[in-house]
């Protein structure tokens, strides 16, 4: 029997090494609160990214150890801590992160978990008749009211913020509401990729930073270009205007008589004479 473990436990441990030699990237992300079926949801949404992998820590590690071919692989045994499933992918690094973000799904809270928002109980009608879910509302902070045989509450009410734990007691409030305030998913906590560590940190993207960041960067050259009368695809038709612009007020200044600044010289003219006619009158 001790033998027969012992050769399982070899059979997996190569597994293991047989995957880490197959791909380029390994996720470790955080298996806290994650359920049974929210796993396998997630599992099928990633399907063409990434192959997930609940794997022990220990054999994990043990399968590293034996391995050489990676470079800096054994980086990773000292991060393996808690819970965890194991992301195997060829997909980049930053966009895998983006994906499991993405892949987070609303559920509704049990106690402990964390509002993943500010959780709002929108002011209506509960549909819920009158009885004990009005003290249990308004245990929580949510002004009631009895009307046509229902419950309804008063006004918008905030009852947890961004990051809070949900207690019992308003867990089983928003279960009965129906209000989904916390969300299900993967939390990756750091990536191996060909020999580089990337912690949780890194991987965060702000992308509406970087959007704004680059159209800046985006217009700032497009200036320098312009200042600089160095020609592109992007300027060049601004560069022509900025020129002939140029050639048109050098013309009317110096009075030089072209064909297409004729009417503009012309009115130019008249008021000049406009002006110098009211200076003889006065």
């Amino acid at each position: 029997m001790e033998r027969q473990a012992l050769q399982q436990k070899s059979l997996e441990i190569e597994e293991v090494r047989n995957l880490i030699k197959q791909y380029r990237l390994i996720g470790v992300a955080n298996l806290y609160k994650v359920r049974a079926a929210q796993l396998q949801l997630l599992k099928k949404k990633l399907e063409k990214d990434a192959h997930l992998r609940v794997i022990k820590n220990t054999l994990m590690q043990k399968a590293i150890s034996e391995l050489k071919e990676r470079p800096s692989i054994e980086k990773l045994t000292g991060l393996l801590e808690g819970a965890n499933i194991f992301l195997f992918s060829h997909t980049n690094p930053f966009k895998l992160a983006l994906l499991l973000e993405k892949s987070r799904v609303k559920m509704i809270a049990k106690a402990g978990d964390i509002a993943s928002r500010d959780v709002i109980v929108p002011a209506g009608n509960t549909a819920q008749a009158p009885g004990p879910i009005i003290s249990q509302l308004n245990a929580v902070g949510i002004p009631t009211r009895i009307e046509s045989g229902s419950v309804w509450i008063n006004r918008d009410t905030v009852v947890a913020k961004e990051g809070e734990i949900i207690s019992e007691r308003l867990a089983a409030v928003l279960s009965k509401l129906g209000i989904k305030s916390a969300e299900a998913g993967l939390s990756l906590k750091v990536i191996y990729d060909d020999g580089l560590i990337i912690t949780e940190d890194e991987l965060h993207l702000d992308l509406e930073a970087y959007d704004k960041r680059i159209k800046e960067a985006h217009m700032d050259a497009l200036s320098l270009s312009l200042k600089a009368a160095y020609p592109t695809s992007e300027n060049i038709s601004m560069l022509i205007r900025a020129v002939n612009e140029e050639v048109a007020n050098l013309a009317l200044n110096a009075g030089i008589v072209l064909p297409e600044f004729i009417g503009d010289l012309i009115r130019k003219a008249y008021g000049e004479a406009l002006i110098l006619s009211s200076k003889i009158q006065t």
